[in-house]
């Protein structure tokens, strides 16, 4: 069985097409590398480099004849989504449409679609379940919900069955400290380079960490789903603010300065878990790795990494 897997060079994609290869699938990446990298990239996948908007598109469905589709390529910068939503949407919703047509198109098994937290806004309730009202206050968070309602007309109108996983705030080895990075990878990174670390906000902000080996597994589990169309949360149920996960990092590390705090960015949720007992229920999907764990795993990665080429384009 084959599975194109779209920014299959990024930092969670890599890692999914990584657990796929070894559990017996043939893999086929597409990526434009505007944010994956060459090194994050297994060589037994074939590759190609190339923009999910892109027309080219059909003709890698026309070769490769992918039994199912893992869409991982986004825009996932948020503060980008609001400084220019135009380029956010044409990419997540436009690319994916162009990526979902193709599905159509070569009658794909399944879709498998990578959605965010960022769907859901300011929660009026806690932990945020599947039923939570829907209500982004960012151009990411919306363009990524636009998506799932086209997959959701797509398999009413065409059949074409689809799993969609909600990704909370994902953190581990691979995540570019530099790039468009989640604040693990943005703290450690400074840290480690001993440079100021700057918290935007009070740091009472809270959100819910699940590890990169946790999400890859909920990838392999949603190619097997028995639903033709489910939505999953993704993350660990538990609340961790920015601020523990600066003093975590900083007793790991032995980093000796204060952070600064900033102001607050627009769009950006305050507080925000979510309740994975729906994967749990269809999928047989729960979180198992420890944030304490992850966090040390994830410092260790970078240390290794620390004077190699793995965070340059």
């Amino acid at each position: 069985m084959k599975v194109l897997v779209t920014g299959g060079a990024g930092f969670i994609g890599s890692h999914v097409v990584d657990l796929y290869l070894n559990q017996g699938y043939e893999v086929v990446v597409v990526d434009n590398l505007s944010t994956g990298r060459i090194s994050n990239l297994n060589p037994t996948a074939k590759f190609y480099q190339e923009d999910i908007r892109s027309s080219r598109l059909e003709e890698i469905f026309l070769q490769e004849q992918p039994d199912f589709v893992n869409h991982h390529a986004a825009q996932m910068d948020i503060r980008r989504s609001i400084n220019d939503p135009r380029y956010d949407a044409d990419i997540n919703i436009l690319g994916s449409i162009n990526v979902i047509e193709c599905a159509r198109m070569f009658k794909v098994k399944r879709f498998v679609y990578i959605s965010s937290v960022a769907v859901y806004g300011e929660p009026e309730y806690l932990p945020c379940d599947e039923s939570h009202p829907v209500k982004p206050i960012c151009p990411y968070g919306a363009s990524k919900h636009t998506v799932e309602h086209y997959l959701f007309m797509y398999h009413i109108n065409y059949g074409l069955e689809c799993t969609i996983l909600r990704y909370t705030n994902v953190y581990g080895p691979r995540q570019d400290p530099k790039g468009e990075a989640g604040v693990v990878a943005i703290f450690a990174g400074q840290m480690l380079n001993r440079e100021n670390v700057v918290i935007n906000g009070d740091g009472e902000q809270q959100r819910d960490f699940v590890n990169v080996s946790d999400c890859t597994r909920a990838n392999l589990l949603a190619l097997s789903a028995k639903n033709g169309f489910g939505i999953y949360n993704i993350g660990c149920g538990k609340a961790t603010s920015i601020n523990e996960i600066f003093h975590s990092l900083k007793a790991i590390i032995g980093y000796k300065e204060n952070p600064y705090y900033g102001p607050a960015k627009i769009g950006e949720i305050r507080s925000i878990f979510l309740s994975s007992n729906a994967a749990h229920q269809d999928l047989g999907w729960s979180p198992e790795v420890e944030l304490s764990e992850g966090l040390r795993d994830t410092v260790d990665y970078f240390l290794r990494m620390e004077h190699s080429t793995s965070f340059r384009k």
